[in-house]
């Protein structure tokens, strides 16, 4: 697979992103630690962790996490905290030693990264009874009370600015055997997010498919604002409303 290109390393995506991305993490962090049977981690490595909500979230379950991106301009934006590590690298280059970590999470960047490379990079650094969640979570284009949302949202939205490629492998046994996990566990949460019509304009902002074309000056983000201000109000009535999220999560554990 040619490699993904990087569309978060522009300093004005970075920002919207830092303000426009509702944090899902604790949710999933919860469910990590539900699964594994572990209330706290000796040492996790947050992989693909943009401006740090993931790296936050799993903060509460450690006395250290290292979130690594490689955009220098989303970890700008990152906030830190107690037992915070932020450090520029790739996810197929860890420059970790061998099993420093019992925890590797990787939170809505699976899809940019070359699977292999990742994945032999991951088993590497992990100890030899470590864990490594994959999970996406994703706007599912509804809204609660607005049938006529989806179709805007189809055919309006997504037909403007289409998602970008991105990598389409999934998470299987046979994708990560050979590299000495085991897929324990595949889920699927729904998440239900309040969202004002200005919060919401704020998120589609921070989508790749936005930033795409905003960054690579195909359009100009004043442009893109005022089109989604114009396309969301009607259904949103001055209010704000529920959207509907979704998280898929994949437990592997490395199986020797």
């Amino acid at each position: 697979m040619a490699e993904a290109k990087n569309y978060f390393i522009h300093a004005t995506a970075a920002e919207r992103y830092a303000r426009g991305r509702p944090d899902l993490h604790p949710a999933i962090v919860r469910r990590i630690c539900e699964v594994t049977g572990r209330s706290r981690f000796f040492a996790v490595l947050d992989v693909g962790c943009g401006t740090g909500l993931s790296t936050r979230a799993v903060a509460r379950v450690t006395d250290r996490v290292v979130g690594i991106d490689s955009s220098p301009e989303m970890l700008g934006q990152a906030t830190g905290g107690p037992g915070i590590v932020y450090q520029q690298a790739q996810a197929e280059s860890l420059p970790f030693a061998d099993r420093s970590f019992d925890l590797i999470n990787v939170g809505l960047a699976f899809h940019w990264f070359t699977p292999d490379a990742f994945l032999g990079e991951a088993r590497r650094v992990l100890q030899d009874d470590g864990w490594l969640v994959i999970y996406n979570s994703g706007f599912l284009g509804q809204l609660h009370g607005e049938d006529d949302f989806a179709q805007w949202h189809r055919d309006v939205y997504l037909a403007r600015y289409p998602t970008p490629p991105r990598s389409q492998a999934s998470v299987t046994d046979e994708l990560v055997r050979p590299f000495g996990f085991k897929l324990v566990q595949k889920e699927t949460h729904d998440q239900d997010i309040p969202m004002s019509s200005d919060q919401f304009v704020g998120y589609l902002q921070t989508q790749s498919n936005v930033i795409a074309v905003v960054e690579q000056g195909s359009e100009r983000l004043e442009d893109v604002a005022q089109f989604l201000i114009q396309g969301v109000a009607p259904f949103f009535g001055g209010q704000p409303r529920i959207l509907k999220w979704q998280s898929h999560i994949d437990f592997l554990r490395v199986c020797g």
